[in-house]
């Protein structure tokens, strides 16, 4: 935002004018407090001799060119050595504002690196840099999020632009199979841009705050994802005890939704487990999912919070094929929450998710 504003002084003339006028003002005090005390030792007018003695008139006139003079020099010296000493001073701020400037036009790779002992501009050019640093990731990972995002969404409109001219082109061709195929595509679209939404949200942390109990999250996720996890014939258990923090009911109803689908979906094919357990410990509620299944790389697990990585090292099946949103949408509301998020390769394989968040009392 552009303000208009009258041009003032300068910083460094600001500066060069306060040290000079400490100057003038030290130096008067200085020549005055001298003046006052040779006056009080010499004789006036009335007292000399033909004049030709030391009296207060001679000491006036003599004394008042010196001092005029030295009054003189000391303004020079006070601007002069003021404007290099501020000159000296300002220029970390100067370097500061440049890279500020260089930033505003886009440029977010620039950095000061101030060298020199710590002080109030090096600790201010290293917090910029600092700043620059988190705002070049936060931008690049934006970027890399909206291209990503492009492409998802690119997708199905692309397959259900194809299923239309192929319908156009032949049209004995099967309709109802076709309305089911357009159908599918279309619940994929709705669901990917409903889940990037809920990711918009979730990182902004643009929702109400309330008390919330993990564990009967935890009962009613369960609940939900109870049918898919019969149909592949995997047991799905909830264990522990109250687990009270504050947050979003709903944007935490999601998260352990998230995590319990994605353990039951990558999870063997029959008869594996997935176990949900919440236990408030040591002034924080705590939420584990783990499950059984395939080994999980160890290199891989650090990449599974990031958006549109769906781990293809996993088993997967076509209709949960999923938009590899699950693991970015937990991890960016349990961060909105003040929380941490640990995924851990077990050893039989499968995956173990720990989330941790504040306690309340």
């Amino acid at each position: 935002m552009n303000m208009n504003r009258r041009p003032g002084l300068s910083a460094r003339l600001r500066l060069t004018l306060s040290y000079a006028g400490l100057v003038l003002v030290t130096g008067a005090v200085l020549l005055a407090v001298v003046w006052l005390f040779l006056l009080r030792y010499v004789p006036d007018n009335s007292q000399g001799l033909l004049g030709v003695s030391p009296n207060r008139f001679l000491l006036s006139r003599i004394f008042g060119r010196a001092a005029a003079v030295a009054m003189g020099l000391l303004l020079v010296f006070g601007l002069v050595g003021g404007w290099v000493l501020a000159g000296r001073m300002l220029a970390p701020l100067s370097r500061i504002s440049e890279a500020a400037r260089t930033a505003g036009s886009g440029s977010l790779s620039h950095r000061i690196h101030m060298e020199g002992r710590q002080d109030e501009f090096r600790e201010l050019a290293d917090t910029f840099d600092t700043m620059l640093e988190q705002l070049e990731s936060h931008v690049a990972e934006q970027r890399r999020f909206a291209a990503n995002a492009s492409h998802e969404l690119r997708t199905p409109l692309a397959i259900s632009q194809t299923l239309l001219d192929v319908a156009r082109k032949d049209p004995t061709r099967d309709r109802d199979e076709l309305l089911e195929r357009l159908q599918a595509v279309n619940a994929r679209a709705i669901d990917l841009t409903e889940a990037l939404l809920l990711l918009s949200r979730s990182d902004g942390g643009t929702f109400v705050r309330g008390s919330v109990d993990l564990s009967l999250v935890a009962e009613e996720a369960a609940e939900t994802l109870l049918p898919l996890a019969e149909q592949r014939r995997i047991t799905l258990d909830v264990t522990g005890g109250a687990a009270p923090t504050s947050g979003s009911g709903e944007l935490l109803l999601r998260m352990v939704t998230n995590l319990v689908q994605n353990a039951v979906v990558h999870n063997v094919p029959v008869g594996g487990t997935v176990t949900v357990h919440t236990e408030a410990r040591n002034g924080e509620s705590v939420l584990r999912v783990e499950n059984t299944g395939p080994a999980v790389s160890p290199e891989l697990v650090p990449t599974l919070t990031e958006p549109f990585q769906r781990g293809t090292e996993r088993v997967r099946t076509d209709e949960h094929a999923g938009a590899g949103l699950g693991l970015a949408i937990v991890h960016s509301i349990v961060r909105a929450h003040d929380g941490t998020l640990d995924l851990l390769a077990r050893p039989a394989g499968g995956l173990a998710a720990t989330v941790r968040f504040p306690g309340t009392s």
